[in-house]
């Protein structure tokens, strides 16, 4: 018989994970995580169990019927499987009210995100809803509209998927992209309520129950400044389209399962979330959460494509013994994941941030730190999410190549988390400018002093050094080029890039001197030597 190479296989991907776990017994206390844990691994479960069924059936794709049998337009919208078995299941777990119930304080986040790294890969992106939803909630609570906050965020925050809703986010025209002052849409005050037309390129889960839009109100000012942000629901309680027509759903790269569409809004029913004007300006303050859902999903990617990797390459032999016996494959999945675990603490601690700031708790430098720190996490996740699920794929050959391994979805999906919510170039810039209001870079350096007092153990002190080099490094750099506004904002990546993992580094450093002394566990110290060793090349 010839030979038949087993598969790789998953486990409970929450049971699995010893840096999830090792950090949350961090940075959660034991009642609170003996509490969340149940969810946890349920989640982890469902992780492992949505891989295996999605290599027993053909990809599935979102279906758009325009017309029915006797000449109707309907707009008709037909969704996956994973996505009906996704959706009940985030409003059980909360993926989006646990971020903002007060029972777990501060921490409130970290629970949050902690569930959202687990659901992601196995949701086919239906995180992508979720994360304009919990990004609605921001904007709505900021708004002050009471009234608007009470009719729509009972059921955002529900738990209860008859009443659960999601919402999308349509910002992005053919004119308007990152730069939204060229968008078109504009509102009009007709017989007592605002309408909505024009036409919006880009419009994920058009499936959802609501959305927030930009338009500018008829006789409003140029530019930005004259947007104002709306609410709508786009359909009635009948389900029937609202004055909106869906031309076409978007044939993307990646994230098909996602219904992202292209609309016309003729008279779209809509109310105001906050003020005729300075719309752009209402919409800051989900830029933090949904940039934080990016990093934080573009890492649960990263760990994906690593697991099946590192289990790959237990069951593979080639030269005369498993790939994991290797030095070179060995060394190469060792250089991954000290990324991918650095890219981790980043990211989380954006979270922890997230969430001291939220409650009100946070001191100035912490407001200053989130402030900076998001983009920057943002932007190196997304570009890194991309390198280890390309790495990821070479390591399977020619089998990672394959469509139903499942290893080229990972690669494609992982393409949006460098371009939604801010392209790697869009966020280096808005890191520029959120220093001349945060503190400037001496704010990442007490930062990284701060995190570097709390370790003890000789074996860091390598890391420490080269993080602390890189970063000065990078702090000179910007300095120098201050007068130079050209030179600085071309230099930008390359100043985000070493900011972000100098940083990265330290929390990296600072999470293995906790494990070592905690849980005696060295493999935490390795990872971060082993970065420490890749960021100094």
């Amino acid at each position: 018989m010839s030979f038949v190479q087993a598969a790789p296989l998953l486990g409970n991907q929450y049971r699995d994970d010893a840096l999830l776990r090792s950090y949350l017994r961090r940075a959660l206390d034991a009642r609170m995580l003996a509490a969340i844990e149940p969810d946890l691994d349920a989640l982890g479960q469902f992780a492992a169990d949505a891989w295996l069924a999605a290599r027993t059936h053909v990809d599935e794709e979102p279906e758009l019927t325009h017309w029915d049998a006797w000449g109707e337009r309907v707009d008709r919208l037909e969704l996956t499987r994973a996505w009906q078995a996704a959706a009940p299941l985030a409003a059980r777990h909360g993926l989006v009210a646990a971020g903002h119930e007060t029972m777990h304080g501060a921490a409130a986040r970290v629970h949050q995100f902690a569930l959202v790294y687990l659901y992601h890969c196995a949701s086919e992106f239906h995180s992508c809803p979720l994360a304009m939803s919990d990004g609605a909630v921001t904007a709505i609570k900021a708004s002050g509209n009471t009234e608007l906050a009470a009719h729509a965020l009972p059921h955002l925050l529900s738990r209860d998927p008859a009443q659960h809703w999601i919402s999308g986010q349509w910002m992005t025209e053919n004119a308007g992209g990152s730069d939204v002052s060229n968008s078109e849409t504009a509102a009009r005050f007709v017989d007592g309520e605002w309408r909505l037309y024009g036409r919006k390129w880009f419009t994920s889960a058009i499936n959802a129950q609501m959305a927030l839009a930009l338009a500018r109100p008829e006789g409003a000012a140029a530019g930005a400044d004259g947007f104002a942000l709306f609410y709508l629901e786009p359909r009635d309680a009948q389900g029937r389209w609202q004055n909106i027509t869906l031309d076409r759903l978007k044939d993307k790269l990646g994230t098909r399962e996602l219904p992202t569409a292209e609309i016309h809004l003729d008279g779209a029913p809509a109310r105001l979330v906050a003020g005729t004007d300075h719309g752009v300006r209402a919409i800051a303050p989900m830029l933090n959460v949904t940039r934080t859902w990016n990093a934080i999903c573009a890492v649960a990617t990263m760990r994906r494509a690593l697991a099946l990797a590192e289990d790959y390459a237990q069951r593979r032999r080639a030269f005369g013994g498993p790939l994991a016996e290797q030095p070179l494959h060995r060394a190469t999945l060792t250089n991954l994941r000290a990324r991918f675990e650095a890219a981790f603490h980043l990211s989380f601690h954006v979270a922890e941030l997230l969430g001291v700031v939220q409650m009100a708790e946070a001191s100035e430098a912490q407001r200053n730190r989130l402030r900076l720190l998001t983009p920057l996490a943002k932007l190196w996740t997304g570009k890194l999410a991309v390198a280890i699920a390309s790495e990821c794929c070479e390591c399977f050959g020619g089998a990672g190549y394959l469509e139903d391994t499942g290893m080229p979805q990972l690669l494609r999906d992982a393409q949006v988390f460098p371009i939604w919510e801010g392209t790697t170039n869009v966020l280096a810039l808005d890191f520029l400018r959120a220093l001349r209001g945060a503190g400037g870079t001496q704010t990442l350096l007490d930062a990284q002093a701060e995190w570097h007092a709390q370790i003890e153990s000789a074996e860091l002190a390598t890391c420490m050094q080269a993080a602390v080099a890189l970063a000065h490094n990078a702090a000179t750099r910007l300095q120098s080029l201050a007068k130079d506004r050209d030179a600085l904002e071309a230099q930008a990546r390359d100043l985000a890039f070493a900011f972000a993992q100098s940083l990265a580094l330290s929390l990296q450093a600072r999470h293995a001197d906790w494990a070592l002394r905690n849980e005696n566990d060295g493999a935490r110290v390795a990872a971060a030597r082993r970065f420490a060793c890749l960021s100094s090349i």
